[in-house]
């Protein structure tokens, strides 16, 4: 759990000694087109400018470079994302940006699956092949409605390069298991043909230790029981992930995009549990075999030179899981044998076809963007499951998904001031079926949802932003789905809640940002009957059985507070002149970069069995430039004790990890050595009310890393220009021009 910020200053001197200047060179990059930089003549006035950008902080987005930056870049993209400016993550694995959920998107499309599907497929996916993370605080109409808050957005590896070109890169992680990652990415470009191959294999075993001591208050008197459940697991998957881009002409261009991912994925487990008169004994083996398979095909446009655009996308995801998992168990106290087998077939597929076309008016500073899209969901689950008793009992989870939906969004600038006003058009047909209940369960939502922002720029370094959005988020598979698809015994059940509703969001938000790298806000959520997980207890039952599943919760809202900004150790230790010269290599900077959240939840109708406490997490990155070109890095965060959601974290959570880089061969080959998790303090202790059940809540997972990585890059590594990227996308989410 953690928000690390892995960046750093980006143009800090030209915004450092803007008291020297009138103006600075700037670059502004919309939706990663270059536009032409804006130079005033200035005499007697030298500028140090830094091309490297890492982070870039906008009124409406954070973007974060991944691939160039050595501690994010020798991990996977779950690593990664985690280690990102607000990123936390709760004990139960779900992300939140700055206290607000969110919705995860992979190269503009966001991703259909959820829970622990998702973080096996960011898991999967290499961080090196990231090339930057864009965090968007407070999406637009633009942008799916079904999105709760913000949005974390993988933008992946697009470069092209003349001829062919490789790069091999293996990272050898290990303690006392074994978990290599090679991995191999080719690419380059003939004529009006650019293209780009990713191939590589993850084995990565880990062992994971949870705790509990449950109290159920239903009994008189209380019930307790004390579990614990040790699990060794091996995550085996193979990726392939390619990318074409056609340029039909020097406006036009045609992509296709294939993604491939396979998973065989095996979970070791000893479980024990006792209380009064029990003492029980559960051991077995779980395996999951899963597929997936991504194919968009975009065409892109730019219509006339006046910048009007057209983009048009058909994305559809097929993906198929199938756990199988078998136990033993014995009742010492009773001395009888039980057994727990299950065995799953889940498939998922969605398709959808989307447009967005642009307007500029530059003239008049002003802007119309409108699109519409269309998506089906289909997922289907049948689940068997043999608890002692050879016999079958079944249960099978239909979900369908149909979805229409229309934006419009308008931008004007005038003087100082951006503004940018939307509505987006939702249309939701939803059908559940499940052979728990005895009818189908259907929601139909037509919905509005108004978005609005406004930015000043009190000079070329400093804006003020405040924004508002309504959101909607419909419960996904995960929440839902009835099948018990993990470990599971006479003690122990885990299942979704068919009956959820639908969770409405109000998001406002109010930041400074400053010199593209400082930033300071804060921001507040609404929410109607958002989902949370809880462990509860039937109130009837004959025997304490724990439960994991979702309830809904009527009002649930969120205050939060954050600030990030750099402190320039060059500066205050090697003197003006020489921060200024090095201001000039990102790569040979001195720096510590700090990241502050505050988070508070609020839950209407939920009596906790503690008090509410917000939670506070501090994070540090540190950069040192050390003798013989070593790159140092060392990165630092805790999470206080206070309240997550609906749990009470009762010991801080913290970690400490190192890392030393070191570039050969006029940087060919890059070598690192890193240490994730130094201290082995990474742990989870918490509290989790729910009804009818208090948990004690313990975890630990071997956290405590050493990782060699190695990159050697072959092949003309001289970038070629290409117009991949024509101004189309719609990440400027909070208005705006030129900035």
């Amino acid at each position: 759990m953690k928000s690390l910020f892995t960046a750093l200053i980006v143009s800090f001197s030209a915004t450092f000694y803007a008291q020297e200047a009138e103006k600075t060179f700037q670059q502004t990059t919309v939706n990663d087109t270059i536009k032409s930089p804006k130079i005033n003549e200035l005499e007697g006035v030298t500028i140090f400018g830094n091309k490297k950008q890492f982070v870039k902080v906008d009124a409406d987005k954070t973007t974060i470079s991944i691939k160039e930056n050595p501690m994010l870049s020798t991990g996977n993209a779950l690593e990664a994302v985690k280690k990102l400016p607000g990123v936390i993550t709760s004990p139960t694995g779900s992300l939140t940006l700055n206290g607000k959920g969110v919705a995860v998107y992979i190269d503009n499309a966001p991703s259909t699956l959820s829970g622990q599907d998702l973080q096996n497929y960011l898991s999967s996916l290499p961080a090196n092949a990231i090339e930057k993370v864009e965090l968007i605080y407070n999406p637009g109409a633009a942008f799916d409605a079904n999105a709760s808050g913000s949005i974390i957005n993988i933008i992946t590896s697009s470069r092209r390069m003349k001829g062919i070109n490789a790069s091999f890169n293996i990272n050898y992680n290990f303690n006392k298991y074994q978990k290599p990652s090679p991995q191999i990415l080719l690419n380059g470009k003939e004529k009006d043909l650019s293209w780009q191959t990713m191939i590589g294999y993850n084995y990565i075993d880990s062992e994971n230790r949870t705790i509990t001591n449950q109290t159920f208050t239903a009994f008189t008197p209380n019930k307790v029981l004390e579990q614990e459940n040790f699990s060794v697991n091996t995550n085996r998957n193979f990726y392939w992930r390619t990318g074409t881009n056609y340029k039909l002409s020097d406006r036009t261009n045609f992509l296709l995009n294939y993604n491939l991912y396979l998973g065989n994925d095996r979970t070791v487990f000893d479980a024990t549990t006792f209380g009064e008169n029990i003492d029980y004994y559960n051991n077995g083996i779980s395996k999951t075999k899963h597929q997936n398979h991504e194919l968009s095909l975009q065409y892109k446009t730019k219509l006339d030179t006046l910048g009007r655009t057209l983009d048009i996308t058909g994305y559809s995801n097929l993906f198929k899981r199938n756990p199988i998992t078998n136990s033993d168990a014995t009742d010492f106290v009773s001395n009888e044998n039980y057994f727990n087998n299950g065995e799953n077939d889940f498939d998922l597929k969605n398709y959808y076809l989307k447009y967005d076309f642009n307007i500029p008016f530059e003239k008049y500073n002003f802007s119309i963007a409108t699109g519409g899209k269309y998506n089906i969901l289909k997922v289907d689950n049948v689940g068997d499951y043999f608890i002692n008793s050879p016999t079958a009992n079944t249960i099978n989870f239909d979900y369908t998904e149909n979805n229409l939906a229309f934006y419009a969004e308008a931008r004007k600038k005038i003087k100082k001031f951006s503004f940018t006003l939307g509505l987006r058009f939702e249309d939701f047909n939803v059908e559940r079926i499940s052979s728990t209940v005895a009818e189908k369960i259907k929601f139909r939502n037509t919905n509005l949802f108004p978005n609005m922002s406004a930015i000043y720029e009190i000079n070329d370094n400093v804006n003020l932003s405040a924004s508002y959005s309504r959101k909607i988020n419909q419960p996904n598979y995960n929440t839902l789905d009835p099948n018990n698809s993990s470990t599971f015994d006479q003690y122990n059940s885990s299942q979704g809640n068919i009956f959820l509703n639908p969770t409405f969001f109000d998001n406002y938000e109010f930041k400074v940002s400053a010199m593209q790298f400082i930033q300071f806000g804060a921001n507040f959520t609404r929410t109607k009957d958002n989902n949370l997980f809880i462990f509860s207890a039937d109130a009837n039952a004959t025997e304490p059985v724990s439960n994991q599943t979702f309830q809904q919760f009527k009002r649930y809202d969120t205050f939060s507070a954050f600030l990030s900004f750099p402190i320039p150790l060059d500066y205050f230790f090697k003197g003006k002149e020489e921060f200024q010269k090095r201001m000039n290599y990102m790569d040979k900077m001195n720096y510590i970069f700090l990241n502050i959240n505050y988070v508070k939840n609020e839950i209407e109708g939920f009596e906790f069995p503690y008090s509410n406490k917000a939670i506070w997490n501090y994070s540090a990155q540190a950069q040192f430039i050390l003798p013989w070109e070593i790159k140092n890095t060392i990165t630092y965060f805790i999470v206080d004790k206070g309240n997550w959601e609906i749990y009470k974290i009762t010991k801080p959570i913290q970690q400490f990890d190192i890392s030393f880089h070191r570039e050969f061969m006029d940087k060919k080959l890059k070598l690192g050595l890193h240490c994730f998790d130094v201290f082995n303090a990474n742990e989870v202790n918490a509290l989790v009310g729910g009804q009818n059940l208090n948990t004690t809540f313990y975890q630990k997972q071997d956290s405590r890393t050493f990782r060699i990585s190695l990159t050697y890059n072959f092949g003309n590594l001289k970038l070629q220009k290409e117009n991949t990227n024509i101004d189309v996308e719609k990440v400027q989410s909070t208005g705006g021009f030129g900035k």
